[in-house]
């Protein structure tokens, strides 16, 4: 089945805010979490490529923006470690983001209620020492996940996996390639290999 074009467009900006939500920054600091196959040989992996039909496209044969930033963010970390990408790889990338409408629901004492407030008791009974009276706060907000999976190409196997989970504001939905090259670089900070072989250059950028 096909989906409507606008409404895929809608959804695809949904999903790529989903991807911003680490720039929400220190007042609700995104969640970073891993899992990792203990069977898969990573340390051994040097190559790399993509899912043809990645889970952040719009549809089959197109590439969405949101794609784009994120292949571009992963290149930068991957080649980093010493990776290449390269047509027959070691590991296949793929991504994926959702979003979720979430409530959040806070209680804290409030001032007392004036005269009369609490007339409908009739007299009958009084609250009881020390009662304080409460105001309740319901807030609805969007949390959005950004996963990035690292396939063993042979095995066809999830061999590590890292996800993002964070709220998503509007400073974050209007900073989309920013966000993007933050997320990525974060979770991959989480990724404790390097190609074999590979030595970073030192502080000082050369080692000539």
């Amino acid at each position: 089945m096909h989906i409507a074009t606008p409404i895929r467009s809608t959804l695809a900006r949904a999903a790529a805010a989903a991807a911003l939500a680490l720039l929400v920054g220190c007042s609700s600091p995104a969640k970073i979490f891993i899992n990792e196959n203990p069977g898969a040989n990573i340390a051994a992996y040097k190559t790399y490529n993509y899912q043809s039909q990645l889970g952040t496209d719009e549809r089959e044969g197109y590439r969405s923006i949101l794609s784009n930033y994120l292949i571009a963010a992963t290149d930068k970390a991957l080649q980093a470690r010493g990776y290449t990408r390269a047509a027959d790889p070691d590991m296949i990338v793929n991504f994926y983001v959702n979003t979720e409408e979430k409530i959040r629901t806070t209680s804290t004492p409030s001032a007392p209620m004036p005269m009369g407030y609490y007339g409908y008791r009739g007299g009958y009974y009084g609250a009881y020492g020390g009662y304080n009276t409460y105001e309740t706060r319901v807030t609805q907000y969007t949390e959005g996940t950004l996963n990035i999976d690292l396939v063993d190409a042979d095995k066809k196997e999830l061999a590590w996996e890292g996800v993002t989970v964070g709220r998503i504001t509007d400073e974050v939905r209007e900073n989309l390639e920013l966000a993007v090259n933050t997320a990525v670089a974060d979770i991959l900070a989480k990724f404790n290999y390097t190609a074999p072989g590979y030595v970073p250059l030192t502080a000082g950028g050369n080692d000539g």
